[in-house]
C-alpha cells in the first residue's frame, strides 16, 4: 500500500498509541471525581495540559479540548460572535478555508451576522489592501487558515494580525491551524484563537483543541456539569488528551529536517507530472511541500483516484470533507471552473519513502496512459 492522503488523516504513531493504552488501562477514574482514582486521573490530565501549554507558550487555562478541529472552529466563530454582539455583527473569512468554516458562516448569516470574503492574490496570499478595506468598526472577527488544506497555501498570520489590529484593535483573528501543525512551525501568539486536531499529526481521532487568548470573550455552545472545561463541559477524555499531548510533542520535533525531506519528494513528483500535457500543477511559491494539488484537464479526478486504488495507491480529490465537489481553493487561485472541477490532492509525510514515490509515479503513468486511450476511443 502507498498512502498519499496524509492531509485527510494520519496513522496513529506507535508511541502515541502506547500512551493512550496506558492511560486507558491505568487511569480509569473520572477526573471530576474527588476520590483517589479521580485525583490520579486529574493529575495525569493536568500534566498533559501543562506539556501542551509549555510547547505553545500559552496559559493552561487558554486551552479547551474539543472533539476535533470542526468543533474548535464552531466554538471560535459562533462562540466569539455571540459573546461580542454588542460590538458588531460583521466577520471576514478567506476564500481558502476548510468547508467547516463556510458552513459555520452560513449559520451565522442565518441568525443575522454579515460575512465578507477577502480576496487573495494569484499566489494565494491574502490581499492585504482588500483586507484593510473590508475591516469596519463593527468587525468582530477575521478567520484565515494558516495552511490551505487543498493546495498548501501558507499565510503570514503575524503580518495579517498586525494589519487587522491597526485597522481595528478590537477585531479578533482566528486561524484554523489544522494543516500547519506538525508540518511547519506555528505560533499561537500570532492569533487570538486557533484550532488544531490530533488525527492530522499521528494522533487519535476524536480529540482537538481550541486556543483562546485569555482576553477573548466567548459564549459556550454546550452546557453541562463538570468544572474542568466550561466551554466544553462533561467528563474529560483523559486518554485522548494524554495521547494528543504526546502527538504534539512528537510532531513539533525536527520540523525543518522533515520539511526539507518532504520538499525533495514534492520536487520529484512535480518534475515528473508537469511533463504530462493534460496535467496542471496547482502550486505557488508560498505552498508548503506536504500538499500537492494537480488538475486533470481531460480525465475525471474521481475516475483517476479509483484507478490508482487498484494499485493500492491512495490519494484524494480535494479535502476529505468536500470529496467530489469543486475545489474552492483552486477556484479562488485561478478563477477557472474546469481547472477546479477535476483536482487530485497528493499529500506527503516524513513517513513517505523515495521508493514509494517512484512506484507511485510509475503507476500514475500507466493509469494516465490507459485512461487517456479510453478517452480517445470515446
Amino acid at each position: 500500500m502507498i498512502y498519499l492522503d496524509y492531509s485527510a488523516t494520519t496513522p496513529v504513531s506507535y508511541d502515541v498509541l502506547e500512551s493512550y493504552i496506558r492511560a486507558t488501562k491505568d487511569f480509569m477514574g473520572n477526573p471530576n471525581s474527588l476520590h483517589s482514582l479521580g485525583v490520579k486521573s486529574k493529575a495525569l490530565m493536568n500534566s498533559a495540559v501543562k506539556q501542551i501549554s509549555d510547547i505553545f507558550s500559552v496559559l493552561e487555562s487558554e486551552i479547551t479540548f474539543t472533539s476535533g478541529a470542526t468543533m474548535a472552529n464552531n466554538l471560535a466563530l459562533i462562540g466569539t460572535c455571540l459573546a461580542n454582539m454588542k460590538k458588531g455583527n460583521h466577520l471576514i473569512v478567506s476564500k481558502l478555508e476548510h468547508p467547516s468554516i463556510y458552513e459555520i458562516c452560513n449559520y451565522l448569516e442565518s441568525i443575522g451576522f454579515e460575512v465578507s470574503y477577502v480576496d487573495n492574490k494569484e499566489d494565494g496570499l491574502i490581499d492585504f489592501d482588500d483586507l484593510k478595506r473590508l475591516i469596519r468598526p463593527d468587525t468582530i472577527l477575521v478567520s484565515i487558515c494558516a495552511v490551505n488544506s487543498e493546495t498548501g497555501v501558507r499565510q503570514p498570520l503575524k503580518m495579517i494580525r498586525q494589519i487587522i489590529k491597526k485597522e481595528n484593535s478590537e477585531t479578533l483573528l482566528h486561524s484554523d491551524m489544522t494543516q500547519a501543525l506538525g508540518k511547519v512551525s506555528v505560533n499561537f501568539h500570532d492569533v487570538d484563537l486557533a484550532s488544531v486536531t490530533a488525527h492530522k499529526i499521528y494522533g487519535p481521532k476524536g480529540i482537538g483543541l481550541l486556543y483562546k487568548n485569555s482576553r477573548v470573550s466567548m459564549r459556550p455552545l454546550l452546557y453541562g456539569s463538570g468544572h474542568t472545561n466550561m466551554l466544553n463541559p462533561g467528563t474529560p477524555a483523559v486518554p485522548l488528551i494524554v495521547a494528543f499531548a504526546k502527538a504534539i510533542r512528537l510532531a513539533t520535533n525536527d520540523i525543518d529536517k522533515r520539511e526539507n525531506f518532504i520538499r525533495r519528494l514534492n520536487d520529484k513528483v512535480v518534475n515528473d507530472l508537469k511533463k504530462y500535457p493534460g496535467i496542471l500543477i496547482n502550486q505557488s511559491k508560498i505552498c508548503i511541500p506536504h500538499i500537492l494539488n494537480i488538475s486533470l484537464t481531460d480525465i475525471k479526478a474521481e475516475t483517476f483516484l479509483h484507478a490508482l486504488e487498484e494499485y493500492e495507491i491512495y490519494v484524494s480529490t480535494n479535502t476529505a470533507c468536500s470529496s467530489g465537489e469543486i475545489s474552492t481553493a483552486v477556484m479562488a487561485l485561478y478563477g477557472d471552473k474546469k481547472r477546479a472541477s477535476s483536482t487530485l490532492r497528493i499529500s506527503l509525510s516524513y513517513l513517505t519513502t523515495t521508493d514509494e514515490i517512484n512506484k507511485f509515479l510509475a503507476c500514475f503513468k500507466l493509469v494516465y496512459q490507459k485512461l487517456s486511450l479510453l478517452k480517445k476511443e470515446d
